[in-house]
């Protein structure tokens, strides 16, 4: 079953794909000594002092410099300021794999109205491959296949996300060959994909710029669930 997108918002043309080059992986700068990790590899990660960075890594694509890039621990959430425009930087799960899993971000806009946030499910480093659904600042959303560069499932439009300086919620679900897109509560899609099959692979999400700054968003917590 799809449910068919919500009537898309009105706004300027959407923005340009995400650079197709294979990610690498980036040196991070010292981490604290690692905390114990969660016992389940179901939980919500908060991001409160004393978080374990060692169980994450990231790494960034786009032309944009990584120079300035801040991400750091700010009292009850993760901090990003990107720094630079057109910069992709994508923050992922380290300790487990998942198949059919559920993730929830709950991320707030500090700065310009003009950003991306994406969510990230079965990303095979090995492969090469991952979904991703990314939501732009204005309502547009993408659901992409990675593999040989950004492959676009589907795409449409939500009134559903909150615009400005606001928080938002975004939901993300790999269950099978059935991937369901939410915003803030709300099934944007429920999509059957047949042709790309991804099997288990880390979880995580992303921030990105687009063609204005600044851009800073606060990541207060990060759920992964069973679907």
């Amino acid at each position: 079953m799809q449910v068919e997108p919500e009537t898309p918002p009105q706004q300027e043309e959407p923005t340009p794909m995400p650079p197709t080059e294979a990610p690498v992986s980036t040196p991070t700068e010292s981490a604290p000594e690692p905390t114990q990790a969660p016992v389940s590899k179901f939980f919500t990660e908060e991001f409160n002092p004393g978080f374990d960075e060692n169980t994450w890594d990231v790494f960034t694509l786009g032309n944009g410099s990584d120079s300035d890039l801040v991400i750091e621990q700010e009292d009850d959430h993760l901090l990003f300021d990107l720094g630079d425009e057109d910069l992709y930087v994508y923050y992922l799960y380290l300790v487990d794999d998942y198949d059919d899993v559920g993730i929830k971000l709950n991320a707030e806009n500090r700065g310009r109205n003009n950003n991306n946030v994406s969510l990230i499910c079965r990303f095979d480093s090995d492969a090469g491959e991952w979904y991703e659904f990314s939501v732009e600042s204005g309502g547009l959303w993408y659901l992409y296949a990675f593999q040989d560069g950004y492959n676009i499932v589907d795409n449409g439009g939500t009134n559903a996300l909150k615009q400005g300086k606001e928080v938002n919620e975004y939901g993300l679900t790999c269950d099978g060959n059935e991937i369901t897109l939410t915003v803030n509560g709300n099934t944007i899609k429920r999509v059957a994909d047949s042709k790309y099959n991804f099997g288990d692979g880390l979880v995580g999400f992303n921030i990105s710029s687009l063609n204005v700054l600044p851009i800073t968003v606060e990541v207060n917590w990060f759920e992964i669930n069973e679907p």
